[in-house]
């Protein structure tokens, strides 16, 4: 767990910036880092300890930037449990953002539609969350708990911030957005990579579930956790099929990829929007207590850079050798 020190010690040395924004981008969604100016941008494969992105739709690059003003840092590709990672790592990238004194994390993703009364393209605010893996034990916070970033036992009935809520939705009628953009909704956690049966789904749906994805929750558990504040937006990319319904084709990657890009600059717009509506509450957040990094030794970060400039290279002289 202590990775995420190492990660942000690292990050510290090499970057002049000192972001207060974090924004995860989900499948398709990594060209929200086009809002930012001035970058600074690290490939994952730069960055000591830091896992790779295996997703189509994910670049796999943290930007450093201004976004309308203030100063952000963009995931541009997470990471998921069914790529093999443990939650723990899923968590990370948000863990390191908090070492880096990011007050507010925006977290969005591709989700499939639950509730009926939402569209393909629709943009829901998620007030709520229900995660099947989290009560069966795997989630972020099994293990050792360190108390600098939070306590033993949060509470999870907070999470997602009634203001900024508010604000997404100010923000969405300023844009003309109000369309397509929902106030509420609450995001089913599930641990893919497969899509739900026609029985799972009508579950979710009955439990109150407006839409289904397979990330997230990790980076929202582990953000709440530890102090930052949290915005997410999941954009329903396909109607998730239940049972009666009359469909000729099943959900595929590729369906969800083609309604990120429909949607895309409509959701990069509101992103800037909401940053630039909450600003002010985000000022007025206390900075929370540093996270010492003084303990992370220069030769674990050194040591893990070699490691993984000899896999580079490994796997570049597997791949060379194939193609003879």
């Amino acid at each position: 767990m202590s990775e995420y020190r190492e990660v942000a010690a690292f990050l510290k040395s090499n970057t002049k910036y000192e972001p207060k924004i974090g924004i995860v981008c989900g499948s398709g969604l990594s060209e929200l880092s086009k809002t930012m100016t001035e970058c600074q941008t690290f490939k994952y494969s730069e960055i000591p300890g830091f896992p790779m992105s295996t997703v189509q739709g994910h670049k796999g690059e943290l930007v450093f930037g201004m976004l309308e003003g203030v100063v952000a840092v963009c995931l541009r590709g997470r990471f998921h449990s069914y790529e093999g990672y443990s939650m723990d790592l899923c968590a990370l990238p948000v863990r390191v953002m908090r070492c880096l004194g990011v007050k507010l994390v925006v977290v969005t993703n591709a989700a499939g539609g639950l509730n009926p009364n939402n569209n393909v393209g629709d943009v829901v605010t998620i007030t709520d969350h229900f995660a099947i893996p989290n009560l069966g034990g795997k989630n972020c916070l099994v293990g050792h708990n360190d108390p600098e970033l939070g306590p033993r036992f949060p509470p999870m009935s907070n999470a997602y911030d009634v203001k900024l809520a508010s604000i997404v939705a100010s923000s969405a009628s300023k844009l003309g957005f109000t369309d397509f953009v929902r106030p509420s909704g609450t995001y089913c956690f599930v641990s893919g990579p497969m899509y739900e049966t026609m029985a799972e789904a009508k579950f979710l749906r009955s439990i109150g579930g407006d839409a289904v994805g397979m990330s997230t929750v990790p980076e929202v558990v582990a953000a709440h956790h530890c102090g930052l504040k949290v915005i997410c937006l999941s954009l329903i990319t396909n109607k998730v099929v239940m049972p009666g319904d009359n469909v000729t084709e099943a959900a595929s990657h590729a369906e969800v990829l083609e309604a990120v890009q429909k949607r895309s600059e409509q959701i990069q717009e509101l992103v800037k929007r909401v940053v630039v509506e909450s600003k002010s509450y985000v000022e007025g957040i206390p900075d929370l207590k540093p996270i010492d990094l003084s303990k992370v030794k220069s030769g674990n970060l050194k040591g893990r850079w070699a490691f993984a400039v000899v896999a580079l290279i490994a796997t570049a002289a597997v791949v060379l050798s194939r193609k003879k």
